[in-house]
């Protein structure tokens, strides 16, 4: 029924198999159990990307922790309402929680093909999914350091037909293969501590606060530990290969891959850093407000406009006083008396009427200035008489 996952499986073995036969022999042990732990690595080197993208994943459910939080609390009596939110939380920001599972559940299947590829290494049979005659005879007649890699020490089911062959029924002995199985089994247990102690340790406050996932973490720190100990008797020799390999390249692969991750974290971190930096003033420079900036640009455009030309307005001024000056003589010219003193106050009118200044224009609030002939500089009327010249001023010139 699981002849798809069983003749890759019992493929990759043959290959390896292949390989280290070549230098070591066909009925070494040595290079049945490389072939193991081989099997191991090419499978795992394959789930590599996907192991990387759990990790992504996972740090963006934690970084998402406190936002779903708040939706949790938000819709807390419309489950479909936060089921949609969630999603769209998840989609915003490239995570994707069932993508962390995928490393996790391509190794169930690879460890039970695995278990049932060398459960059928049996003498006497003729093949094995992908091997042959030749090679169920080599693995049969192989040994460790005298253990058996197909044997078990308490095997399940008995031997026959559907049970797995024990260590006796397979030439081997208990005492050696106690002797090889109590290191591997040791070990496995460490390493599967050590592992579930990294990945415990890579978990955010919160989630380790949370009563499930404590939970679940005495269970990977403690229990599967002393589970795989148990269980090693009971299980093929060439099991414990698989597990202790798994564990170390989950280890290395952890520390590799975490290292990148942070210090590519890191890099962001100092560059969200530097621009926030580069922005702000330098020291001893007034911090620019944005209403400030505002009013500077307003400024700057206003400067940039032209200034209306008051040539025009001194022009008017000059023709004005010129005009003026011309009145006031001809008006000195039709009086036959006191002709001396008309002029004079003409040419004091024109002298008052001609200093206005050449701005044209007088500044808002500024006083007129007064002239010697009395004349405030205002614009002579147009009746012909000089302005400023009024009877009898001829006398007070000449009492003066």
């Amino acid at each position: 029924m699981l002849n798809f996952i069983y003749y890759p499986i019992s493929f990759i073995m043959w290959l390896w198999h292949e390989v280290f036969s070549f230098v070591f022999g066909d009925t070494s042990g040595l290079a049945w159990a490389l072939s193991v732990v081989f099997l191991v690595v090419t499978l795992r080197a394959l789930l590599y990307k996907p192991f990387v993208g759990q990790v992504r994943s996972m740090r963006k459910m934690q970084q998402m922790a406190p936002e779903m939080q708040k939706l949790r609390k938000k819709y807390a009596n419309d489950k479909q309402k936060l089921a949609t939110e969630m999603q769209k939380l998840q989609s915003e920001n490239g995570a994707n929680p069932l993508g962390g599972c995928l490393p996790v559940l391509v190794q169930v299947p690879v460890f039970i093909g695995l278990f049932h590829v060398l459960r059928e290494f049996k003498p006497g049979k003729l093949e094995n999914y992908y091997f042959g005659a030749d090679e169920v005879r080599s693995f049969v007649e192989s040994n460790l350091f005298g253990a058996k890699l197909g044997g078990a020490i308490f095997p399940l089911g008995g031997f026959g037909s559907t049970g797995m062959p024990s260590v006796e029924s397979l030439g081997g002995n208990l005492v050696n293969q106690w002797i090889v199985m109590i290191p591997l089994m040791i070990a496995a247990g460490i390493f599967t501590h050590i592992t579930a102690r990294h990945s415990v340790a890579r978990q955010a406050e919160a989630q380790v606060g949370n009563q499930q996932a404590a939970i679940m973490n005495k269970l990977m720190l403690y229990v599967f530990p002393v589970g795989v100990v148990v269980g090693a008797p009971f299980l093929p020799l060439a099991v414990l290969f698989y597990w202790v390999t798994n564990n170390l390249w989950t280890l290395g692969q952890q520390y590799v891959v975490y290292k990148r991750i942070d210090a590519e974290e890191t890099q962001k971190r100092d560059r969200t850093a530097e621009a926030a930096k580069s922005l702000a003033p330098k020291p001893g420079q007034k911090p620019v407000r944005p209403q400030d900036k505002k009013a500077s640009d307003t400024d700057a455009t206003a400067s940039d406009e032209p200034e209306p030309a008051e040539g025009g307005e001194a022009d008017a001024s000059t023709d004005d006083s010129t005009a003026s000056t011309g009145s006031s003589s001809s008006s000195s010219n039709g009086n036959g008396n006191g002709a001396n003193a008309n002029g004079a106050s003409a040419n004091g009118t024109g002298n008052g009427n001609g200093s206005r200044p050449s701005g044209g224009q007088k500044k808002p609030g500024a006083k007129p200035v007064k002239t010697p002939g009395g004349s405030s500089g205002k614009r002579p009327s147009q009746g012909g008489k000089s302005g400023g010249s009024r009877p009898g001023s001829g006398k007070r010139n000449k009492r003066r």
